[in-house]
């Protein structure tokens, strides 16, 4: 039988492109129902009319924090929001670490599918990496695999293919953002080293880790060089980057959408599942999908005027 705890506060964030009298009477009623205390006095508007709003509660309950997560999940698929739960532990201020998956996560491609579109097996790739961003299919195992049918690939569609890449709605602002508080950027991917390096200079990242491809004259063997970055290593790349930055895992943040995130975001002291797979999205302890990656500066108690301003 589940233990129940009595009486802890909660920070509830709800966010959406245009919050309007329904979602708030929504939430009101999601409220009442499950037998949530909102205290009024606290309730902040952190974004209201600049294409998303946001306005954060907080909220006493008896109910332990998995169970509020469902309960989130549950309301944002049914009100199209986001409705995010988070622990008054997380203390905001100092957070000092946010790294980032990237394939859809910081641009909307998966970066192998693209190269395999090139080589011309865009559809076997593509269904192979779908199903272990699903979790179906063992990362490593799946990722090889996937490799080895690029075997021949000119490396001159690397830059053509980065050209085209797209940034996600809202990186640039989070990362300006984090980097203008002097919170240390990173890059945690199971893609290519390359697009990886190439983002890094276009947003202004810290440090990328990610695969890197073995090429000989100028075409791809079909191989990967050193360890590969999976779910696992994607962990202890956290654990490794928190040590040398001296600050402890509950001060960093870690977003992602697939299967092969999971360890970092629930290592991290907010893990954020964006836009991601429903297993990701049922697993992890925050979840964004109807917002863009700004969305994660709400999270951090950032409101629209202290972010132009950089009055944090």
């Amino acid at each position: 039988m589940t233990q129940i705890t009595q009486g802890l506060s909660y920070k509830f964030t709800l966010l959406g492109k245009e919050l309007t009298s329904h979602h708030f009477q929504a939430l009101a009623n999601f409220f009442q129902r499950y037998h949530l205390v909102h205290v009024e006095s606290q309730t902040k508007t952190l974004s209201e009319g600049q294409g998303h709003d946001a306005t954060q509660f907080i909220v006493t309950a008896e109910q332990p924090f998995e169970i509020l997560r469902d309960l989130c999940l549950s309301f944002s698929e049914t009100e199209h929001v986001d409705l995010v739960v988070q622990s008054l532990d997380f203390n905001t201020k100092q957070c000092r670490l946010v790294c980032f998956d990237m394939d859809s996560t910081l641009i909307g491609q998966e970066v192998i599918d693209e190269l395999a579109k090139e080589a011309g097996i865009g559809a076997q790739v593509a269904e192979i990496t779908e199903r272990a961003m699903q979790g179906e299919l063992d990362f490593q195992e799946s990722f090889r695999a996937r490799v080895a049918l690029l075997k021949g690939l000119d490396i001159d569609v690397l830059e053509k293919i980065a050209s085209r890449l797209t940034i996600n709605e809202g990186a640039a602002r989070l990362i300006s953002t984090l980097k203008a508080q002097g919170i240390h950027t990173a890059i945690f991917s199971g893609g290519f080293q390359y697009f990886a390096e190439y983002l890094q200079k276009k947003l202004g990242l810290d440090e990328v880790h990610a695969n890197t491809l073995d090429i000989q004259n100028g075409y791809v063997t079909g191989e990967v060089k050193g360890t590969i970055v999976d779910g696992a290593r994607k962990a202890e790349l956290l654990k490794e980057l928190s040590i040398k930055l001296d600050i402890g895992l509950e001060q960093t943040i870690a977003v992602g959408d697939g299967a092969n995130d999971l360890p970092m975001l629930s290592l991290a002291g907010v893990g954020v599942a964006f836009r991601a797979k429903p297993l990701v999205r049922k697993s992890a302890k925050q979840a964004i999908s109807h917002v863009g990656l700004d969305g994660v500066l709400y999270l951090l108690d950032y409101s629209d005027n202290q972010i132009e301003t950089n009055h944090i």
